[in-house]
């Protein structure tokens, strides 16, 4: 088992590392479309390209898509603590929010591969390409956040759920003035009760 999780995470890191680039070059890339949309606007010397908005918005949806699979790698999405951190309860929570990841990850590729081959009979109306390359986007997250939610939970399920968020979760600040506040303060008494 622990040789699965060795090689799942040696592809999550790889992955990781092309959707940053492909991340990166997409908000490049939308970046500069939206500002020549514009400059073309503003100045009648450009020409008035249709296909910028069209190429800015899918950009985008996939930016949205692929950030929110980084985001379940990372559990850098929302997350709702409603029992004290280290309880029964809290960690039952844990559990269940990386299986529902796991679970949207199917949804996805499951629905989305339908989804995606209903833009074969579609094309984009201003640039004319197959909407299959921008409905496709739903499979693609799903494959990615079922890669990471299973690096997650089989780090879990190996080495407990405090040290795969060690390892996976993106620090988080108020945690670390918590734990740092509580370290500094060990073995001190309070001069109330002494």
């Amino acid at each position: 088992m622990s040789l699965i999780l060795s090689a799942l995470t040696r592809l999550n890191r790889v992955l990781e590392r092309v959707l940053y680039a492909l991340l990166l070059a997409l908000l490049f890339g939308f970046i500069a479309l939206i500002i020549y949309q514009i400059i073309s606007r503003n100045l009648p010397l450009l020409p008035r390209l249709f296909w910028t908005e069209e190429f800015s918005r899918f950009a985008f949806q996939w930016m949205i898509m692929l950030g929110t699979a980084v985001g379940v790698l990372h559990a850098d999405h929302f997350v709702l603590e409603a029992f004290p951190s280290g309880t029964r309860a809290d960690q039952v929570t844990r559990w269940i929010r990386d299986l529902a990841c796991l679970a949207t990850g199917i949804i996805f590729v499951w629905f989305g591969k339908d989804f995606g081959i209903s833009g074969l009979r579609r094309s984009a109306t201003a640039s004319g390409i197959s909407m299959v390359y921008v409905y496709s986007v739903f499979t693609a997250c799903g494959g990615f956040i079922i890669l990471f939610s299973l690096e997650r939970l089989l780090y879990a399920a190996l080495h407990g759920m405090p040290a795969m968020e060690k390892f996976l979760n993106t620090p988080n600040a108020v945690d670390d003035m918590v734990s740092n506040d509580m370290s500094a303060h060990e073995g001190t008494i309070n001069p109330a009760y002494s």
